[in-house]
């Protein structure tokens, strides 16, 4: 697959919330995953720590009551798309957020990612 048929595929996926599947399919398996400085997981590597990180994160979601998910734009071997969600987590509560997510394509997968968002 080239760039935009992984961009493709990963907003699909994610809309069906097939989060941990996009994962399986769509990650290489020495993937790179940054988060903004401070946070927990700042950079974790490896599909199965990914795969982790965001089964807990999906577990620590009480409820979604809203999330939007923007057309890729693709530069290259290079995708990003804005993500907008609106969920009550188990631990903190309900919260709102937008983040802009960067992710580079190699050999069809997707090798690396990396989201930014306010810290408020």
């Amino acid at each position: 697959m080239n760039t935009w048929d992984v961009a493709k595929k990963w907003k699909e996926m994610c809309e069906q919330g097939k989060n941990l599947e996009c994962i399986n399919e769509l990650y290489a398996e020495n993937i790179v995953s940054k988060e903004m400085p401070g946070m927990p997981g700042e950079q974790i590597s490896g599909k199965q720590n990914v795969w982790n990180k965001s089964k807990e994160w999906l577990e620590n979601v009480e409820d979604f009551h809203s999330s939007s998910i923007s057309e890729p734009l693709v530069a290259g071997n290079f995708f990003t798309a804005k993500m907008g969600f609106d969920c009550t987590f188990k631990d903190r509560g309900r919260q709102q957020m937008e983040e802009v997510c960067v992710y580079e394509v190699k050999d069809g997968k997707i090798a690396s990612e990396q989201y930014f968002y306010s810290m408020e």
